[in-house]
């Protein structure tokens, strides 16, 4: 009986230290596609704020209060994004907003945050217009479409030296700013954009396109596509035997690992845009990516990465705050300054852009079925190869 009653004290005893480890939750829910054509990428940040979250549990949570996330599927349609956004605000009285991931999706939520003041922090979606409605309550840690392609303009100018390009872009505001901004870098360096078309997401057959790039020949093919497009794209640019001297992507699905496992061999040798790789060395950039590696057997991309890293955006904002109320949680963001393993944040109002983190953009290249930096040199885990070679060359 002496025994019994002991142990039953020590099991009260651990579970009186566990309710009172945190003193209340602090309910976080966070609108992504979770259904649809942009699953995946909702998927990627859904695990990647759940990692997240763990750690900033098992060292406390915020404020000792628990940081509990759940998730709502707005399916990427705007109007659904829009509708949940308005049920956090109005009826959970949520203080602030995180997540989605289509740029369509993320101004939708925008306007709401704004209208409600409300701050938002935008996660992954890189339409410029976003941070360029002069909101005074929506943030932006990943960089703007107009500089996603800074790395391939660079890798451009040094190295494959083009004189001609196409460009092929899904209509989306993701794919329609992407391709202005690179029509832009295009003449800054010199390059003649010879053909430039836009695709409705989702085509089945890209051939009749692809025999346009085919016919110009261009130097280099410049390509904004989410995965699915993106690993079509390239299936059928090798059943059509399209050599040009590079193939290039904008981000998005090209710098997912789903690319080169639907598109097999046809990815080798193309490279893209990426705002981040898990060999930079960013505070934790490592340890998230290997962790990320261990549970779901893959490395995540900058979209896990970005929403990984805004939970502790949000912890330091939280923690920095006067107290929760809306305008306070505004001015703790607005102060953010702080290193993590998606890079450094810090909002700015600059370039005609209000409450946006700029960072470097990096391009990486597929070599043997994997992702390597490439360039700049200095991040470099591999060196380019370039030229790629033609069709019936690959082994």
């Amino acid at each position: 009986m002496k025994r019994l009653l002991f142990v039953l004290t020590i099991v009260c005893a651990v579970t009186a230290f566990s309710a009172n480890l945190f003193a209340a939750d602090f309910n976080l829910s966070i609108p992504l596609p979770l259904t649809g054509k942009q699953a995946k990428f909702g998927e990627l940040m859904k695990r990647s704020y759940e990692i997240a979250a763990e750690e900033i549990n098992a060292k406390g949570g915020i404020k000792k209060q628990k940081l509990v996330l759940s998730f709502e599927d707005s399916g990427a349609k705007p109007e659904t994004a829009r509708a949940i956004v308005e049920k956090l605000i109005d009826v959970k009285k949520q203080p602030v907003i995180v997540g989605e991931y289509t740029s369509a999706c993320a101004k939708a939520v925008a306007a709401v945050a704004e209208e409600r003041k409300t701050p938002y922090l935008v996660v992954a979606s890189a339409d410029d217009d976003i941070t360029k409605q002069k909101y005074k309550y929506v943030f932006r840690q990943n960089q703007v479409n107009s500089h996603y392609g800074d790395g391939v303009a660079s890798y451009l100018k040094e190295v494959a030296k083009p004189k001609t390009m196409a460009i092929l872009y899904e209509s989306s505001a993701f794919g329609t700013s992407g391709a202005e901004a690179m029509v832009k870098d295009a003449a800054a360096l010199g390059i003649k954009v010879v053909l430039k078309e836009k695709y409705e997401a989702g085509a089945l057959d890209f051939k009749p396109i692809l025999s346009k790039v085919k016919k110009e020949n261009p130097d280099v093919l410049y390509m904004i596509s989410y995965v699915m497009d993106a690993s079509l794209l390239m299936k059928q640019i090798k059943e059509l035997r399209i050599d040009l001297k590079l193939f290039a992507g904008g981000a998005a699905g090209f710098a997912i690992p789903e690319f080169i496992g639907n598109a097999k061999d046809a990815a080798n040798y193309v490279i893209s845009a990426t705002l981040w790789t898990q060999k930079l060395n960013y505070p934790g950039a490592k340890e998230y990516a290997e962790k990320y590696k261990k549970k779901y057997g893959d490395y995540p991309s900058y979209h896990g990465a970005s929403a990984y890293s805004a939970m502790f955006v949000m912890k330091d904002a939280l923690e920095r705050a006067k107290d929760w109320t809306q305008d306070k949680i505004r001015d703790a963001m607005k102060a953010t300054n702080l290193k993590t393993a998606f890079g450094p944040i810090k909002f700015e109002d600059k370039e005609g852009y209000q409450n946006q983190n700029f960072m470097d953009t990096f391009v990486i290249q597929v070599q043997k079925g994997e992702f390597e930096t490439i360039w700049p040199k200095q991040y470099k885990s591999k060196d380019y190869i370039y030229p790629i070679p033609a069709w019936k060359d690959r082994k």
